[in-house]
């Protein structure tokens, strides 16, 4: 069953206020579920997007500038593991960086709720207050939710600091990130590895690795869809584009420059 937050987007793109109905049907357990599990989906599109994108880059760049075919393995493979490595260093420190920050941000108010809770509670009355609570109802909010540390805290996370904590490791985030790198990284490169074991593929090499990895591109842009308000077809012809103009800006340079190697 697909989950709760995919159909709410899918309602709004198609304007479908039953499927909105449906979907809000669904319990917020049963959507948790599947959060959770592809809470690392986006770290796996991005790594492949960029793996694809980058390595056919490099691709195009020595074909452009009519290199030897080892030079275009040399170069596409040392660019898909040094730059997946970075890339996957780079995500795994930016997720480790904001969960430091969340939980520095929690410990600060953690220590003000239990040093001075009176004036944690007056933050809680005016945020509720500001909301349209007033009166007997406004004190009720309040009595809620400072009676219970935890609760009182996640208000204050949220409401004051605007701070939601997603659960994501990430150790395990980078090495999403480096595995899709990798895979899909690889895909631009394939043709002319192919090329040793069939040699009649060489002539062509080039137009089969453009295929190929166009429709690579589109796939995995198209996987965009499941985190972003856009259709799959969208979504990918999108990705496509901006592959493909990055590929010919590659191809130009390395055209130009070509007399210098």
């Amino acid at each position: 069953m697909r989950s709760r937050k995919s159909l709410v987007r899918q309602a709004y793109q198609e304007k479908d206020v039953k499927l909105t109905k449906k979907a809000h049907a669904l319990s917020h357990t049963h959507a948790d579920e599947h959060l959770s599990a592809g809470k690392y989906l986006g770290s796996a599109v991005y790594g492949a997007l960029d793996g694809t994108v980058t390595t056919f880059a490099v691709v195009s760049g020595v074909v452009g500038a009519d290199l030897n075919l080892h030079i275009i393995l040399i170069l596409g493979f040392a660019n898909l593991v040094a730059d997946g490595f970075s890339m996957a260093a780079s995500n795994y420190l930016s997720i480790k960086s904001q969960r430091d920050f969340h939980k520095e941000e929690y410990n600060r108010e953690k220590w003000e709720v239990e040093n001075f809770p009176e004036g944690e509670t007056d933050e809680i009355r005016q945020i509720y207050k500001e909301k349209g609570f007033k009166g007997k109802d406004l004190e009720r909010a309040v009595e809620i939710i400072t009676s219970d540390k935890e609760r009182w805290l996640k208000t204050m996370m949220v409401e004051e600091l605007g701070i939601i904590e997603e659960n994501i490791n990430p150790v395990i985030a980078g090495a999403v990130t480096f595995t899709a790198f990798l895979i899909c990284g690889l895909i631009p490169l394939l043709t002319f590895v192919l090329i040793y074991f069939f040699p009649a593929l060489e002539e062509n090499a080039f137009l089969i690795s453009c295929l190929v990895t166009a429709l690579s591109i589109f796939v995995v842009g198209s996987l965009r869809s499941l985190l972003i308000a856009k259709t799959w077809f969208k979504a990918g012809l999108e990705m496509l584009l901006v592959g493909g103009a990055a590929a010919t800006v590659a191809y130009g340079i390395g055209y130009l420059l070509r007399g210098l190697a």
